[in-house]
């Protein structure tokens, strides 16, 4: 089983905007800081919940646990649903990601918990407002 902790985070709302994953499990160790672009925080959390699921497709197609702590996420990809056009398009494309999974799983933990990629995500804003 893959092991995927997400996290999204902006500078401002929106603002510049980084993803952070965290992949562990079957002999990996991953770990991933991408710079997104300007985006508002939810925006960012379920572009890491599809960054996440591309790189555990490129490791497995059995068990994906994908753990987050954006509640906003966890709930539209429990209920497969968002209101918002912009989550919406992004909850799809994740769900149909996740359907290339013999198993998958998201669940909400708490911050304290995804210190991770939470770090990494931070890492992404504060390495492109150096090179700017």
């Amino acid at each position: 089983m893959l092991e995927v902790y997400i996290d999204g985070a902006s500078a401002g709302n929106p603002g510049p905007s980084g993803i952070g994953l965290f992949i562990k499990g079957e002999g990996h160790h991953v770990q991933l800081s991408e710079y997104v672009g300007i985006y508002d925080n939810h925006t960012t959390e379920f572009m890491a919940l599809i960054r996440g699921l591309e790189e555990a497709k490129k490791r497995t197609s059995g068990i994906v646990s994908v753990k987050s702590d954006s509640q906003i996420v966890v709930a539209a990809v429990e209920k497969q649903y968002a209101k918002n056009p912009v989550f919406k398009a992004l909850l799809d494309q994740a769900l149909e990601i996740a359907e290339s999974f013999e198993f998958f799983f998201i669940k909400w933990i708490p911050e304290s918990n995804n210190k991770a990629a939470d770090q990494l995500a931070r890492k992404a804003i504060q390495q492109k407002q150096t090179l700017d």
